[in-house]
């Protein structure tokens, strides 16, 4: 058989997706064992997630709940009792290793929205070439503790979410493999978000296997830090022996992306006033009053919804006002950067400024609300979502988003899938 590349004419420039020996959980224990990703809850509400229940991924991911309260989630400690818990759910069967290696298919529902992955490990060569594409900069501190979780567990516990172009003949591979065989896992979260898991057999894996090299690039959704934690602790250890040259992902077509907004919340220093703030705003953006949160929700891109002294504003950016030849100067999330946080609220480095706040979109209006109304904060924005085309061109060019320019609904699940090396 031809090798794909070859046929592809990409001469190794392209996307693999290599099956692995899951630890997953026994189909029974799969819902309890399942739990939201370590950097969506805080470590309060980790340990009252986890409470009573063994079972749950969370002492891993979030394994200061098992320490006393007010322990440094990055101490010594914290690390080492992870890699404890995890040999511990190892031990008493919470997880259990597949015989052999498998890609397998996740399948999630969230209302109206479905979408289903491949879920396999994706490679540290092709990430360090760019062959898998970012758009986001990480930050030294948690890429320091992301590092140091995955070498102290041996193990990649929770997957980095990647998308690619969608291609015909991977999506009839996978449903036809997803409607061939029952999922062996299928249950429902408290968030209502529906989860399915399929162990794909070995022609279906060499076949997904092999159509993924057609695919010439692979883009990192979420999972920034996890991917490039990952390419540090392999450089750190190349050449022991270990299977740490892949890192753990889960891979959609674009067509299936739910990207939320990702809203901003911000303090004044000054402490001005209402009105003072209007004025700003109105020298730079077209200003109207909106009844309410959701009729100054903007309907499409180039439009904010401001929540500013209990009182909702629509606000559309002027023609001229950025650059449309730049794929990241035409951003919404950067004009909103460049024309209100910056010169009227003085956010120059919107990853330290601690008069900056982001609020995921799955959080609602109310929650914009609530941080302005509290007095906590004094402005809220409601933003247009990023489109994947946005994500795709500002990776293509090389380049970088702001800071929390995509939320990507819904998340993926942690534990239902770990990659020991």
């Amino acid at each position: 058989m031809l090798d794909a590349r070859v046929v592809c004419g990409y001469a190794g420039l392209v996307a693999t997706v290599r099956p692995f020996s899951a630890f997953r959980p026994p189909h029974v224990l799969a819902p309890v064992v399942a739990s939201p990703p370590y950097d969506v809850i805080n470590t309060a509400e980790a340990r009252a997630l986890a409470e009573g229940n063994a079972h749950s991924f969370l002492h891993v991911s979030r394994p200061e709940i098992d320490l006393p309260e007010g322990v440094d989630e990055h101490a010594d400690e914290v690390y080492a009792r992870g890699a404890e818990n995890l040999t511990d759910l190892i031990a008493h069967g919470s997880l259990v290793q597949d015989p052999e290696p498998h890609l397998y298919l996740y399948a999630q529902k969230m209302g109206a929205h479905r979408q289903i992955g491949v879920v396999g490990c994706a490679s540290v060569a092709e990430y360090e070439r760019d062959v898998i594409k970012k758009h986001e900069k990480t930050r030294a501190d948690k890429e320091d503790d992301r590092t140091r979780h995955i070498e102290t567990l041996a193990a990649h516990d929770e997957p980095v979410f990647l998308t690619y172009r969608a291609d015909a003949e991977i999506d009839r591979l996978i449903a036809e493999a997803s409607t061939g065989m029952p999922p062996i896992y299928d249950f429902t979260t408290a968030d209502g978000v529906e989860h399915r898991l399929w162990v794909l057999g070995r022609e279906a894996t060499a076949a997904l296997e092999e159509r993924f090299m057609a695919v010439p690039a692979l883009y990192v959704a979420d999972g920034h830090h996890r991917s490039a934690a990952a390419a540090r602790v392999h450089r750190k250890l190349r050449g022991d022996g270990r299977e740490h040259d892949v890192f753990l992902a889960v891979v959609f077509p674009h067509d299936q992306m739910q990207i939320l907004p990702y809203n901003r919340v911000v303090r004044d220093r000054e402490g001005r006033g209402t009105e003072a703030l209007l004025a700003a705003l109105k020298e730079r953006l077209d200003v109207s009053p909106a009844e309410s949160g959701e009729a100054a929700s903007p309907r499409g891109p180039k439009a904010f919804g401001i929540y500013l002294g209990g009182q909702w504003y629509t606000a559309r950016v002027r023609q001229g006002s950025y650059d449309t030849a730049d794929p990241v100067a035409s951003l919404d999330c950067s004009i909103c950067q460049d024309q209100l946080l910056g010169p009227i609220f003085g956010v120059e480095d919107p990853r330290r400024d601690k008069h900056v706040d982001f609020v995921g979109g799955i959080r609602g209006i109310k929650e914009l609300e609530r941080r302005v109304d509290s007095g906590e904060m004094t402005l809220a924005v409601h933003l247009y979502p990023t489109q994947i085309a946005e994500l795709f061109a500002v990776s293509d060019a090389g380049l970088l988003m702001p800071p929390k320019s995509t939320w990507f609904e819904p998340k993926l699940r942690s534990g239902l899938f770990v990659h020991a090396f």
